[in-house]
């Protein structure tokens, strides 16, 4: 049994000497990072790895799997995945260079919209079957309650930052 298991959570080190509780809201904040920081970074290198890929193109191909055969233009894109337009452009341009995806005919030829091709179905269903384990693997030290439980306490987290934070830094997500 290691330390950390044998000591109740109050008597754990922390990294913040001993911070009184009015910096909870800080303590909680670099635990929320570090976790992120962490499991991104884990998720990049296996990309890497695995498939010769980047995070950014998984979260565009993983946002045009999820919108179908009606793919979504720049914009759409450019908001699921909470970068700029030019990030978004440049990855799709990559992306079709691939033939991970394709152009769709609209309307409005100043407006591009784009789809997963047969090749990127293919492609992303396997990274997204890779993906789904590691994701598995990290949380594999939680049991199911507390995987319930810290997913409704950051659900709840969510909507309090969406309700005190200004609709000028970007889309709910």
């Amino acid at each position: 049994m290691s330390l950390a298991t044998a000591l109740p959570e109050r008597l754990l080190p922390d990294r913040l000497g001993g911070a009184p509780d009015g910096k909870r809201a800080l303590r909680l904040w670099l635990r929320l990072l570090t976790c992120s920081t962490r499991i991104g970074q884990t998720v990049s290198q296996r990309l890497r790895d695995e498939f010769d890929t980047t995070l950014p193109r998984f979260d565009m191909l993983s946002a045009l799997d999820r919108a179908g055969e009606t793919g979504l233009t720049m914009g759409e894109a450019a908001d699921r995945l909470m970068v700029s337009n030019g990030n978004v452009t440049g990855l799709a341009a990559r992306l079709k260079a691939d033939g991970l995806i394709e152009p769709m005919a609209g309307a409005d030829r100043r407006v591009q919209r784009v789809r997963l091709s047969a090749a990127g179905k293919a492609r992303f269903a396997v990274m997204a079957a890779a993906h789904e384990r590691w994701i598995e693997a990290l949380f594999a030290d939680l049991t199911e309650t507390e995987a319930d439980d810290l997913t409704r306490l950051l659900e709840r987290t969510k909507r309090s930052l969406h309700a005190t934070t200004p609709e000028e830094l970007g889309p709910r997500s």
